[in-house]
């Protein structure tokens, strides 16, 4: 059933242009709004502003917009709403949720369990900073917080966050706020209902919910994609030597994404215009073909 009232975004960070990773979670996400006629949004998450490459969200919308993925409203910049991540951080500091946190990021290396590729955090500082020690950054405590959702695509996901990720921290030792707490804060902003997005970020999503859950917001449905992987298995990234995309072959490179995507555009479309492979890729929208598929390799 079409839903008018969708509301999804995508939502890139600028450290560098678009490689075919994240032109897979563009068009996913775009595709998913416009399947269900409802408006798609594009939000630059440049928060960490030590991370953040001159001129690069410039690029990104320029190659959105390259691929015919126009959005429907104006474009938001995190780093243009820290008053509105200052309120959320109050609202739970007011609670008595948030501890500081004195630990180095080497001490807590030695100190934290491993949980796949995460670190959990022991609990160091939550019952008060050691003699002499100085506050770096601000935890937010989970106690025995179990946070269970179905994801449209990976189905039920389920964690104990004290277990999986321990007390996680949404003001960083360098001042800036945390990105579990910038997302949380914006979708509910943007009136988000829907967020697509990569598989890297499925383990991301329970902390999200418990922070929407403290600060009394609606929580969005889930959708998480395969991550694209190169021929080593390793996610497309910067650090990775993923190339641009690159708009000179946009129809190809999109139809490429569609055959990703394992939607199955029919051949006839291969050296179709954009709006065409566009509109074929709207109506025939089946996410389904994706179920529980978390990596993808790129060939």
């Amino acid at each position: 059933m079409k839903r008018s009232d969708y509301r999804g975004r995508f939502a890139p960070s600028p450290t560098g242009p678009l490689h075919f990773g994240s032109l897979i979670s563009a068009i996913g996400s775009y595709l998913d709004a416009k399947h269900q006629n409802g408006k798609w949004l594009v939000r630059i998450e440049d928060i960490d502003t030590s991370r953040n490459l001159e001129g690069a969200a410039r690029e990104i919308l320029s190659t959105l917009e390259a691929y015919g993925l126009h959005w429907d409203e104006h474009i938001v910049y995190q780093s243009r709403r820290t008053s509105a991540y200052e309120a959320a951080f109050q609202q739970l500091k007011d609670t008595g949720t948030l501890y500081p946190c004195a630990c180095s990021r080497k001490e807590i290396a030695d100190s934290a369990l491993q949980r796949g590729n995460e670190l959990v955090y022991p609990g160091t500082c939550r019952n008060g900073l050691a003699q002499g020690k100085v506050a770096r950054a601000w935890r937010v405590r989970v106690d025995d917080a179990s946070v269970s959702f179905g994801d449209k695509m990976q189905g039920i996901i389920s964690q104990e966050l004290a277990t999986g990720v321990g007390d996680f921290v949404l003001l960083r030792a360098d001042g800036l706020f945390a990105y579990q707490l910038a997302v949380v804060v914006d979708d509910a902003a943007q009136g988000i209902t829907d967020v697509v997005r990569g598989a890297d970020l499925l383990y991301s999503t329970p902390r999200q919910i418990y922070l929407q859950r403290l600060l009394g917001l609606q929580t969005p449905a889930y959708m998480h994609l395969p991550v694209v992987v190169n021929s080593q298995g390793e996610k497309l990234s910067k650090q990775t030597l993923a190339l641009p995309v690159g708009t000179g072959n946009a129809n190809s490179t999109l139809f490429r994404a569609l055959e990703f995507l394992r939607q199955q555009p029919p051949d006839e479309l291969r050296l179709g215009k954009i709006g065409e492979i566009l509109a074929w890729a709207i109506a025939h929208w089946n996410p389904d073909r994706l179920l529980h598929c978390t990596r993808l390799k790129l060939e």
